[in-house]
């Protein structure tokens, strides 16, 4: 017989662990426990996300005949890793007569364990350990391989035209829908209140995601966030219900606002589906079809359809051919030698920056925030005060639902702080306040003057990213996408120059009050 684990991130019937299984003969082993959950402090709605959906999927397998071991949490058992569960059903197996032959597993999410897996498990249990290849994404590793091989540049752009045209989403004839791949042009508006936001799709709780919840409450106080906003399916049925509602309500208007921010709304038009994609409830192929139908059948435009297509099969297809291409040594990177410690209202939001805050604020209430929040609100700040890139990728891998280290790790460490030296993006995603203004009315209701560069209550933003220029202008002086930044600066007066660093430097030196 054969042993196979299922991980938190791989609850799919149409896993590749499971295709290798026989369901009469073979036990599937799924476990909650300490290491996993506790290596960085996960948001509690993360972690009881998972533990739902996890509980959920064990019984989906069991009424499909699948004979199953599951280890629910329990912080008093000896059983605290992966790999002690395992040992332990293995052991069970053996004492009953079995024999087991192997350990089946698709591969992880995330460079730590799967090397762990890699060079340890086998020897510490004694049998054979068979890791299959995760093709539940589009793009399989291999071919990831051979299109970056050779390339003096990754772009994602050019990535996303070849998954394009291998999966014919959006292709006519072999060309584009619209006679172009990206309408990314029709795709920065500022909110405008032309169209109403709708709230999410409320979700009904079972008796497995009340249980959960409670348990989660207690075992993890101490870790940042809060479970009372906590809405989240963690069923199939339930992500199916959340992708329906959606690509109906909110991807008619996706792409004109998906980069907009707006005080107290924290979803906009987003889909809210990464959790569920990222656990494997749903799949990038299925959710990529139901957008494409929406654009044929004349319920969404074009460039709406396009943008969240792109985010799929374009950015998170990349991002983890870049993460698998490029670890271990890319965790280590830190190429703008980014040190400072993180200011505490990384871990309660209180801030006088109303942007800053309310950023940081809807993650600690709702294990989310989209993708410009992320970016060019709480990356960028993080980019110009040259915030320790350690601690922030820990930081974004422990708040956010949907972060597994495949795809936080190159989208913070390379798109959000530069830290890769640009093997991620060709110039820093670094920006002033002005940018904010423009995508978002938080700064009507901040302490501080956008408008304004060097006076005391002039927003930080303003005065920290021409530091940050100055402080990098050897790597960054000679990158033509930045040569007009420099040339602005040196036609200030030298007045004006030394009044805007002055002030950025009061800022970094007040971090923490601001």
């Amino acid at each position: 017989m054969k042993l196979a684990l299922i991980l938190a991130d791989q609850l799919s019937d149409n896993l590749a662990t499971l295709r290798a299984l026989d369901r009469q003969r073979d036990l599937i082993i799924m476990a909650e426990v300490l290491d996993e959950a506790c290596y960085v402090p996960h948001h509690p709605q993360k972690i009881a996300f998972l533990f739902s959906a996890m509980r959920h999927f064990a019984a989906y397998l069991q009424q499909q005949g699948w004979r199953v071991f599951y280890h629910a949490f329990d912080r008093q058992s000896s059983f605290t890793s992966l790999l002690s569960v395992v040992r332990h059903g293995l052991h069970v197996q053996q004492r009953a007569g079995h024999n087991v032959e192997r350990l089946v597993l698709t591969q992880c999410g995330e460079y730590r364990l799967q090397s762990a897996i890699d060079q340890h498990w086998s020897q510490q249990l004694g049998i054979a350990v068979n890791c299959l290849d995760d093709d539940r994404f589009i793009c399989d590793l291999a071919t990831f391989r051979a299109w970056a091989a050779g390339r003096k540049q990754w772009r994602m752009e050019y990535f996303y035209r070849q998954m394009r045209q291998q999966t014919g989403l959006l292709m006519k004839d072999g060309e584009p829908e619209g006679g172009q791949w990206n309408f990314d042009s029709d795709n920065r508006h500022r909110y405008d209140n032309a169209v109403p936001i709708l709230p999410p799709l409320p979700l009904p709780q079972d008796d497995i995601d009340r249980e959960v919840l409670a348990l989660v409450a207690r075992e993890f106080p101490q870790h940042a966030g809060q479970l009372a906003s906590f809405n989240w399916a963690t069923t199939r049925t339930g992500a199916l219900a959340v992708l329906a509602h959606f690509v109906e309500h909110r991807l008619p208007h996706y792409g004109r606002y998906q980069d907009a921010m707006v005080y107290d709304q924290p979803y906009l038009f987003h889909s809210l589906l990464s959790p569920y994609l990222n656990c494997g409830l749903l799949t990038a192929h299925e959710v990529c079809v139901a957008a494409e139908a929406a654009y044929y059948h004349g319920q969404a435009p074009l460039n709406a359809v396009e943008g969240f297509i792109r985010q799929i099969i374009g950015w998170r297809e990349y991002v983890r051919g870049v993460y698998w291409l490029s670890m271990p040594e890319y965790g280590q990177y830190n190429a703008l030698q980014a040190t400072t410690p993180l200011p505490a209202y990384f871990w309660h939001g209180n801030t006088q920056m109303a942007c800053l805050s309310q950023c940081i604020t809807t993650t600690l209430d709702n294990a989310y925030a989209h993708h410009i929040q992320r970016l060019m609100v709480i990356g960028n700040f993080a980019l110009l005060a040259g915030l320790d890139s350690e601690a922030i990728c820990e930081w974004y891998l422990a708040v956010y639902i949907d972060a597994y280290e495949w795809v936080e790790l190159p989208n913070t460490l390379g798109m959000a702080l530069h830290g890769d030296n640009g093997l991620m993006a060709s110039k820093p995603y670094a920006a002033s306040g002005n940018y904010i203004h423009k995508m978002s009315n938080y700064c009507q209701h901040c302490h501080y003057n956008v408008k304004t560069r060097t006076e005391h209550d002039s927003c930080p933003f303003n005065s920290l990213y021409w530091h940050f220029m100055q402080r990098h202008r050897e790597r960054f002086q000679r990158n033509p996408r930045m040569s007009m930044v420099y040339r602005t600066f040196d036609k200030m007066a030298i007045e004006q120059q030394q009044a805007l660093l002055s002030r950025a430097e009061d800022c970094l030196i007040q971090l923490e009050n601001l």
